[in-house]
């Protein structure tokens, strides 16, 4: 029997709007896990207990291997939201040659640029979400004068801005997809929970779509 079953259960006609809820979930172990820990040093004599160190070392390579994975995913998204930053200032660099751009826009997009690096997983949603305003700042101010997309410079500069956002997405994905492997393995019972739960281990947060992006795809399009 199905524990959710789709052919009985009632459904949500308004619908369910699903969000990543920013929080991590540190590992614990209960009693029975501690006890799992000690007793087989005696079941049998002492062989078990080194075969079960061996599967903990084992089990603590594994984790340390996979947040240097992670650590490696998440400096590809910042390098594309770096590389994005350096164009938008360029977009902006021209845009304002050309039209009287908003002095602020300018300003913050410079500021990023010494903003985006290695950061925690909070820190890097956030600064990605503030590139995005960023960036559609620039394509509003890009829309509203139709004669600039005469401007083979400025063309090929939101050509490129349009394909880092692509490449953002794709790398975002893969992080997602390793700290979705980070978060089912910590809970892996019982060799690697215990040893997550001995380190200090949490959950870690997957990228989320900003704000303005989740909204804007409620839109009506047709």
């Amino acid at each position: 029997m199905n524990e959710l079953d789709e052919m009985t259960a009632s459904a949500l006609d308004e619908g369910n709007d699903v969000k990543v809820i920013a929080k991590q979930l540190p590992v614990k172990v209960g009693g029975g896990s501690k006890f799992f820990d000690i007793i087989l040093w005696f079941l049998p004599p002492i062989i078990g207990g080194i075969v079960w160190t061996i599967v903990k070392v084992k089990a603590k390579n594994y984790f340390q291997q996979l947040q240097q994975k992670i650590q490696h995913d998440a400096s590809q998204i910042d390098n594309y939201l770096e590389q994005r930053v350096q164009i938008l200032q360029n977009c902006a660099r021209l845009l304002d040659k050309a039209i009287d751009l908003d002095k602020d826009t300018f300003t913050k997009i410079a500021a990023y640029r010494s903003k985006v690096g290695p950061e925690g997983d909070a820190a890097r949603n956030a600064h990605a979400e503030d590139i995005g305003a960023l960036s559609r700042s620039v394509n509003i101010a890009f829309e509203n004068y139709p004669d600039l997309k005469a401007h083979r410079e400025l063309a090929d500069a939101m050509q490129q801005n349009s394909y880092l956002q692509r490449e953002i997405t794709a790398a975002r994905e893969v992080y997602n997809d390793t700290v979705n492997t980070w978060n089912r393995e910590i809970f892996n019972w019982p060799a690697k929970q215990i040893v997550a739960a001995r380190e200090g281990y949490t959950t870690r947060i997957p990228f989320i779509a900003d704000k303005e992006t989740k909204e804007a795809a409620r839109g009506t399009f047709f």
